[in-house]
């Protein structure tokens, strides 16, 4: 047994014991730090570790002492780098401690919901419980939803209230786990060093009374402090007399649902007014944040229908979207109890190896019941409409990190009884929420420094624009479109004009590199032109498959295009595709008549100056406003009488290098100096950067080996990886075809996190093997290369313009075998030269749109 420090408090409670955690009901901090103080001091008296959790707005607890271990901590960075740091301190601080914790309810001013409370409640007393320690907690009484406290009940081995009624003093046990006398939980009225039970039916009536009318006034307890926020803000809103009260409202909204970033929150404060932050949270699903993805697409709307000369309202679909909130995606780890598990995840021995654990576990959790009956909620609004759950985290689409393609997104054909599209839509986010775990997510946050940073899930559910053709559904077009175009292949080429990449059907094919396929990319100032000229690489260049939601089989799929044109669907083909005559001149001359062939150009839909302006007007409106360059996602839906409506689906700042200073390459170049040489088809602005290293794989080498060697070439490419000291050596990466291909007969199989650390990167066309680089500009794999600052050049040998000189290699040591021993059986395909005595360089000029690669 331990003491309390007041004896006439250990009688009523048999003294307290390790692993207790005392929560205290109060009405004002004072009556918490009556009784912390006889408890700390006791614990001196008895040589006790004694550890006081500062975090509070309230007057310290504590004054300091060397008597006193005192941690200064900041809730605002989040739930999750708040509990943390604590989890940290516990752990620390071993077995036996004894703490003091400032009054949780305090919390509300960082997180602003009542649930993170009970969350971190849930999380923090167990563990303290294992290490015998013995805690004190404080609550503020009538602040908090009952179903957060009947969460801290369930929780504690203590739970006191602590009153005053005129100078009288009372407290009033309602939980003491294990201990049990007949009068220990009445009130108890304190009369000088003791406690006495109220026996009296009369006056415990009355007392009781009391307490439960203080409780009264307050009806909209039920609530959660966050709705009861909303609620004063809606009122605020209809009342002229409290405008200030309103703008301050107005600014605490957005701080606590729309950002952290300050860039990000600055545009929200900027644009959002209190009607219309209220209306976001009437579609919010939970509390917390709506994330990066949400707010983009809300932002840039915003802004565009304030643009009067856009006539954005006339032109653009409406959206219905709802948001999950990023406290939902804790929610569900702490209630299925796996927060342990986060935490050795957030160690260093635990970063990768727990995240495998817990990616496969967040795949099978159980929904809390009102999560559950929201979710179905938004089943029945959307009827059997397709949707599609985007992820929407916390870092999501911000000023320095896009995390494009890290996170799932699931599209949900919506079909079946409403039980079918539940499940259907409970897996989507399952799916998202694991997605956070996966490896190529939790490099990307490590690379930039941000796998300490509170990143929690919110989720964005948007209806599918497109429109129904027979049993499928998609729009007319999707497409990426970017402000400023870093990627010119023309010196009539302006890059602030911008740069449309776009499909027919949804949008996946243009924000995936996506294989044997190639989507329309259209520089605004020229969008007729295209990177190659002649009629055999219009064919070869061009888009093939269709990405489309199958209705009735309920799925997301994939169709030839061909195949579309054979079922008579309703397709504008006026827009999208031109006749191929040469195809169709060849089958007549061999029978075949009364049938067209089409190639997938857009080029009559980028004729229309109407939208070619409408799309280079909305992103120049955004990047004004976002001071900064912006990239966007969209569709386009044709009505029958030739309008375009456009449904802005995703903006966010693009992540550019810009251009860089002009490079001067030299007009004449040694034939043994050149390494290779070509015009166009490169990112990464004007560079002059030397090469100390190249990691090449050799294409006919390559393109032999069975499907498996293919992928035993990708996992090596792994292991130099991770031997690269990105700082120190400058290494070139060269290969055949695509890397980071999902089809290993299109080029090698590497994830991102694979190839991360080199500056260098080429693609090599190999047509011998079907294998062709694909200009990646504006998908998730070009967002990669930019944040990770990795120059990109695509090589096509078999070009007059091109030279590719491997004899150059000659010149270098390869130390493959040394760097990587136990792949020798692959040493013909890959080789490590070492290249840094060479005085080897490569330049690239955007002007002149050369880039070469050669000694001194």
């Amino acid at each position: 047994m331990f003491s309390t420090g007041i004896k006439g408090l250990d009688d009523i409670l048999r003294g307290l014991r390790s692993g207790d955690n005392v929560v205290w009901q109060i009405d004002r901090i004072e009556e918490y730090k009556d009784f912390v103080l006889p408890y700390v001091s006791q614990a001196v008296a008895e040589g006790k570790k004694i550890v006081y959790m500062r975090f509070a707005a309230h007057e310290p607890l504590l004054e300091r002492s060397e008597k006193v271990k005192r941690y200064e901590l900041d809730a605002r960075g989040g739930f999750e780098s708040f509990t943390t740091q604590v989890h940290k301190i516990i752990t620390e601080e071993g077995h036996g401690a004894y703490y003091v914790f400032d009054c949780l309810s305090d919390l509300l001013q960082a997180w602003a919901t009542d649930l993170m409370i009970g969350n971190f409640f849930m999380v923090t007393c167990p563990y303290l419980y294992e290490l015998d320690t013995i805690a004190y907690f404080g609550i503020y009484r009538n602040n908090h939803s009952f179903w957060t406290i009947a969460r801290i009940r369930e929780t504690t081995q203590l739970l006191l209230d602590v009153y005053r009624r005129d100078d009288e003093y009372y407290i009033h046990p309602l939980k003491v786990w294990n201990r049990y006398s007949p009068t220990m939980f009445l009130p108890h009225l304190k009369k000088g060093d003791k406690f006495v039970p109220i026996t009296d039916s009369a006056d415990a009536a009355e007392v009781l009374s009391y307490i439960k009318q203080k409780g009264v006034n307050n009806v909209k307890r039920n609530l959660d402090y966050w709705d009861r926020l909303f609620l004063q803000a809606e009122e605020m809103g209809k009342d002229p007399a409290r405008s200030a009260e309103g703008e301050q409202m107005r600014k605490l909204l957005c701080r606590i649902m729309m950002s952290r970033d300050e860039k990000m929150l600055s545009l929200a404060v900027e644009n959002f007014s209190l009607a219309e932050l209220i209306d976001i949270k009437s579609r919010l699903i939970g509390t917390g944040y709506i994330g990066g993805k949400a707010v983009g697409m809300l932002l840039a709307r915003k802004i565009l229908s304030d643009e009067s000369s856009l006539n954005w309202q006339g032109m653009s679909e409406p959206h219905d979207s709802f948001y999950v909130g990023s406290d939902v995606f804790y929610s569900y780890i702490v209630q299925n109890g796996w927060w342990k598990l986060r935490m050795e995840q957030k160690t260093e021995e635990g970063y990768f190896d727990a995240a495998r654990v817990l990616k496969e576990k967040l795949l099978h959790g159980r929904f809390h019941e009102g999560v559950m009956e929201q979710f179905q909620q938004i089943i029945e609004y959307f009827g059997t409409s397709p949707i599609i759950v985007r992820s929407s985290s916390l870092l999501e689409d911000g000023f320095g990190n896009a995390f494009a393609g890290k996170y799932e997104s699931v599209f949900c054909p919506n079909q079946g009884s409403p039980e079918q599209r539940y499940m259907q839509f409970a897996e989507a986010v399952r799916t998202i929420y694991s997605s956070t775990m996966s490896e190529d997510a939790l490099t990307y946050r490590r690379q930039r420094g941000l796998d300490k940073m509170d990143e929690q899930m919110a989720l964005l559910v948007q209806r599918v624009s497109g429109s129904y053709h027979k049993d499928l559904f998609f729009p007319d077009i999707g497409g990426v479109g970017i402000s400023y175009n870093t990627y010119v292949w023309n010196t009539k080429m302006k890059s602030e004009s911008g740069v449309l990449r776009m499909v027919f059907g949804l949008g996946t094919r243009a924000v995936n590199r996506v294989e044997g396929d190639y989507p329309r990319i259209a520089a605004l100032d020229a969008p007729l032109m295209k990177p190659y000229a002649n009629m055999a690489d219009v064919k070869k260049f061009s888009q093939r498959d269709v990405d489309v939601i199958d209705l009735r089989k309920n799925l997301f799929t994939t169709k030839k295009f061909e195949d579309l044109l054979g079922e008579g669907l309703d397709i504008k083909l006026e827009y999208i595709a031109i006749k191929d005559e040469e195809v169709a001149r060849n089958q007549r001359e061999k029978g075949v008549k009364g049938r067209d062939y089409w190639i997938i150009t857009l080029d009559n839909l980028l004729a229309n100056e109407k939208f070619t302006g409408t799309l280079k007007k909305v992103l120049k409106t955004l990047e004004e406003n976002y001071h900064y360059p912006v990239e966007i996602e969209f569709t386009v839906n044709f009505a029958s009488d030739g309008r375009f409506k456009i449904s802005l689906l995703q903006c966010r700042p693009l992540q550019t290098r810009g251009l860089g200073k002009k490079v001067e390459i030299p007009r004449q170049i040694n034939k043994e100096k050149l390494f290779f040489s070509s015009e166009g088809y490169f990112l990464g602005g004007n560079i002059s950067q030397p090469v100390d290293r190249i990691i090449y794989v050799d294409p006919a080498s390559y393109i032999a080996l069975n499907q498996s060697g293919k992928y035993d070439i990708a996992r090596i490419m792994g292991k130099l990886n991770k031997r690269i000291n990105r700082a120190e050596v400058k290494t070139l990466l060269l290969g055949p075809g695509r890397w980071g291909t999902s089809t290993p007969s299109l080029g090698v199989p590497v994830s991102f996190a694979e190839i991360n650390n080199i500056a260098m990167m080429g693609e090599i066309a190999f047509p011998e093997g079907n294998l062709m680089p694909e200009l990646s500009f504006g998908t998730h794999f070009f967002q990669d290369l930019i944040e990770t600052n990795i120059f990109y050049v695509a090589l096509f040998p078999e070009n007059d313009n091109v030279v590719f000189n491997t004899e150059w290699l000659k010149n270098c040591e390869n130390v493959f075998a040394e760097l990587v021993p136990d792949a020798d059986k692959y040493s013909g395909v890959i080789s490590v030269y070492e290249a840094k005595n060479t005085g080897l360089k490569i330049m690239s000029d955007i002007l002149s749109q050369k880039v070469v690669c050669c000694a001194k």
